[in-house]
């Protein structure tokens, strides 16, 4: 294997692929046939093809618990497809409506099940799934699952679970840039304003408790968190993982070629100088001060993407209470390490929002 593009792929992304449902040996059997990553979504997406026709087929059986796991199991696959292939939009984009079909169709079948959610904003609309917990009653307490910037809802099953478990509702949301709403919005720097309007529609909902909502992001999402939270009082507590606090500001030029091509692309930047000067504006600079609400940042020394210092500082800037979970061996997002912070976080959110569970 020598393309560069591939090599980044696999290398940078395998423990996130895993650490969202991607079996290992999927993962190892489409890697491992793959000679350059022009075939990237093609192979990805016949495996996920094979996922779907499991849901399909339990479907047709009336077995529909089993359905609902096959068919998000499939939406993961095909977001994995596309994630951050734009070589050939139409080829992503196929994989990306495939992603969006297949968890439409899980969703009633989740345990807990899902409900979609069209939240608008500024002429256009963004799209979210509302998941309420078994236990308690409502109206519960809910967290806003927050995206990256290659990242959607579609990656946040075994999230959103560590959460229900607890008796927190969660919203995993595309914003601006993000799967099902990229298309109308691109990506921007001002997340308070699609955050806003997307905690305007939770206030709304009956089985939404409005006085105890939290926001979680991770990578980019784990700016855009904290950036919302630093504008809007509703945030009640705020999780940030990996996530960067000015983008690209020390590395640009050091993060892979992939990444630096889904800025330019997301935020419809007309060059790679253009999706910089971008990047530059996604920066808590005079705004990390703003945040007063409990804020938990996680991050790894590992992280080969964001510099690890930027969490250090967002720690000692905000003005609330603020807990910093620096892991020397974590990776971006912490994906090799799930276990050492996933099960503490939903805790920690679980406690700052009195949930019942």
């Amino acid at each position: 294997m020598s393309d560069e593009r591939l090599e980044q792929a696999i290398t940078h992304w395998g423990d996130r692929f895993t650490g969202a449902g991607v079996e290992p040996a999927d993962f190892g059997e489409v890697t491992s046939s793959l000679d350059k990553w022009a075939q990237w979504c093609e192979a990805w997406s016949e495996m996920a093809g094979g996922h779907e026709k499991l849901g399909r087929q339990a479907l047709a059986d009336g077995r529909l618990r089993s359905a609902g796991e096959h068919l998000a199991q499939a939406a993961t696959y095909y977001h994995f497809a596309q994630f951050v292939f734009l070589d050939d939009l139409a080829q992503a984009e196929a994989a990306q409506q495939r992603a969006t079909r297949c968890l439409d169709d899980a969703l009633a079948h989740l345990v807990p099940p899902g409900r979609k959610e069209t939240v608008g904003f500024e002429g256009s609309a963004m799209t979210g799934i509302l998941r309420l917990p078994v236990q308690g009653a409502a109206p519960f307490p809910t967290v806003l699952l927050i995206p990256g910037l290659d990242s959607t809802k579609a990656e946040f099953r075994r999230v959103e679970q560590s959460f229900l478990d607890r008796g927190v509702a969660t919203f995993s949301l595309d914003g601006p840039g993000q799967g099902e709403s990229r298309a109308a919005l691109p990506m921007r720097a001002d997340w308070e304003a699609p955050g806003g309007a997307a905690l305007d529609h939770l206030a709304q909902l009956p089985e939404v408790d409005a006085d105890r909502l939290g926001a979680w992001g991770v990578s980019l999402g784990g700016y855009y968190a904290p950036r919302l939270a630093s504008t809007d009082a509703r945030v009640k507590a705020c999780i940030a993982l990996a996530g960067p606090y000015t983008f690209g500001e020390k590395n640009w030029h050091e993060l892979p070629a992939l990444t630096r091509e889904a800025v330019r692309q997301f935020s419809r930047s007309a060059s790679d100088d253009e999706a910089q000067r971008f990047a530059l504006t996604l920066s808590l600079e005079g705004r990390a001060e703003k945040i007063t609400c409990p804020l938990l940042v996680v991050f790894g020394k590992k992280d080969r993407l964001i510099p690890w210092r930027d969490a250090r500082r967002l720690a000692e800037e905000t003005s609330g209470p603020v807990e910093l979970l620096l892991f020397d061996d974590g990776n971006h997002g912490c994906t090799n390490i799930l276990y050492r912070h996933g099960p503490y976080a939903a805790d920690w959110m679980a406690a700052q929002l009195g949930a019942a569970g």
